[in-house]
Formats: structure tokens, sequence, C-alpha cells
């Protein structure tokens, strides 16, 4: 099961207190295919501001196309800005079986075709999630966060994501806190609550009412610790989408602090005074499975 949440905000002690909430812009669905519109979302929020920005990236893209190489320089010259780079599924299809349950009809059907992640057994979860730390490793990429696509993670999923060595996850609603070398008040593991900020571009009645719904977030979160603004190779498709995700992003970097999520997720963890170093800092090779290989650890 995912952690559950924390109470913990900025101010909970001497350190924090002079901390301003965090803002942690991300871009979705990052391959070859979609290489051209994600670079231009980038390019469109560094004209608000010289932000460190989180990718996303599908390394086995269910659609083909676009230049590999032209990508990986793009997300080399990402990396040395300090941007940081996630493992967003291996796939980004789903492709498991769907139950009869109407609830898993609408998140697997209506809400969206690509949480690859939403029903796999815990041994296919864990190869995919192991296939898609092989291509960064290859590319000598570091990883610190996996988030699924479409944000659908189901028990199989949960339960290999902790044979990994992964600092987060995030669902839709939630950041998941998951070092196991954290410490302070996210010790035990836990979430904060931040629904995202993010755009319906493919209909109509999606581009009209999603600007609403993120300003209306926007009013919601504003003394959480978190905001996230996750944008989608489809939105740089409209201008307007794009125009109010410039105007969000210069509204909200008046009153937080832009970082990625790998850095939002050390500030979880680094509360406490005298606090250890993470798993990440303790071991190099981070992401070799904490048991045998292949092994699938219980379910938390």
């Amino acid at each position: 099961m995912p952690p559950t949440d924390m109470d913990w905000q900025p101010g909970g002690d001497s350190a924090g207190a002079a901390q301003r909430p965090a803002l942690c812009v991300s871009i979705h669905d990052v391959a070859p295919a979609t290489w051209d519109e994600c670079s231009r979302l980038a390019q469109a929020m560094r004209e608000v501001a010289p932000l460190p920005l989180t990718w996303l990236v599908v390394p086995a893209y269910q659609r083909a196309g676009g230049d590999p190489a032209r990508m990986e320089a793009g997300l080399r010259q990402a990396l040395a800005q300090g941007d940081e780079l996630a493992l967003h599924g291996y796939t980004h299809l789903d492709t498991a079986a769907r139950g009869p349950g109407l609830s898993e009809r609408f998140l697997r059907g209506s809400y969206s075709h690509e949480g690859e992640f939403a029903a796999l057994p815990a041994d296919e979860a864990a190869r995919r999630i192991q296939r898609g730390l092989d291509w960064f490793a290859e590319r000598g990429w570091p990883v610190h966060g996996f988030v699924p696509p479409a944000w659908l993670m189901g028990e199989g999923a949960w339960q290999a994501l902790r044979a990994f060595d992964f600092d987060y996850t995030t669902s839709f609603l939630r950041f998941h806190l998951l070092g196991a070398g954290s410490t302070g008040p996210a010790r035990d593991g836990g979430a904060v609550l931040s629904p995202s900020l993010v755009y319906a571009a493919r209909n109509r009645s999606g581009r009209l009412a999603s600007p609403l719904l993120a300003d209306a977030l926007m009013l919601a979160l504003a003394r959480r610790p978190l905001i996230r603004l996750s944008l989608h190779p489809p939105d740089v498709r409209h201008p307007r989408l794009l125009r109010h995700a410039q105007a969000t992003l210069e509204r909200l970097l008046a009153t937080h602090t832009a970082m990625t999520k790998a850095a939002f997720a050390h500030r979880l963890t680094s509360t406490a005074p005298n606090s250890l170093h993470r798993a990440s800092d303790a071991h190099p090779s981070r992401h070799s499975t904490r048991d045998q290989p292949g092994a699938v650890p219980r379910a938390c």
C-alpha cells in the first residue's frame, strides 16, 4: 500500500521556518517522438524564469518516431544545468487485462489508456522498472524518482517499487517519500498531499475547465509545503493553455521556491538535525534490489 499522509509543513523547526513552500514543475512523457513538444514546453517555462525542471522519461515509449540522439543530447544538457530526470514507466501503455469493476473500467478506460502500471503483477512491474533503470544506467544518468504513467499504480506495482532504492514516487494527489535512509518527520515513509495542477488538453471541455481547476487548486494549496505543475506534450499545441501555465508559474514563483522533485524529497528527509545520509548517497549501486536479484518484497 502507499505510505500514509504526513502532517509536516514548512516552519516545523528552526531550519524549516525560513523555507518557502516548494514548487515542482515537471514535463511528462519525454521520448524521441515527443521531444520537440517537450523541449518547447521547457523553453516556454524558462521564458518566465530559469527554474530547475524534472523531466519524466519513458525509455521505450509506445509511439515510434523522433530522433533518439537528439533527445539524449537535450537531456544531457538538461542534467548539466541542474534539471532532474525521473523514470516514467517503460512503455507508457496499459496492456494488462481489465477487471469488471466500475472504478477500474473508469480509471483504465475513460480516464486513461496509458496507465502502464495500473494492473501489472509485482514481478512484471519489477521487470519493467529494472529495464527502465538499465536504460538510464547505460547512459550514466542518475535516477532518484519513479512516476507511473497517468499516475496509476496498482498493488503489484507498489509492491515491486519497494525493491528499488528510489527516493520518491508521485500519484495524482500526493508526493510519496520512499527513501530507506529517510529521517526526521518522514523517516517511516509518508506522503504530502499535493494534487497536481494539470491540463486536459485532448478535448475541448477539458481545455476549458482544467485552467479553472488549476486556479482553484493553486489557491487551496497556497499554504501547503508543495505545489506541482505537471505539463504534457499536447499542452504546447494550445496557446491558451501555454499562456495560462506561464502566468501560473509567474504567480507561484512569487511565493514558492522552484526545485526538482528529488530536491523536495531531500528537503523532507533533511528537516531533523544530524540526519543520516540518504540511501542514494550511501550506496553507489542505488537501484539493485535489496534482496536477491528479481526478488519482490512483501507489500507494505
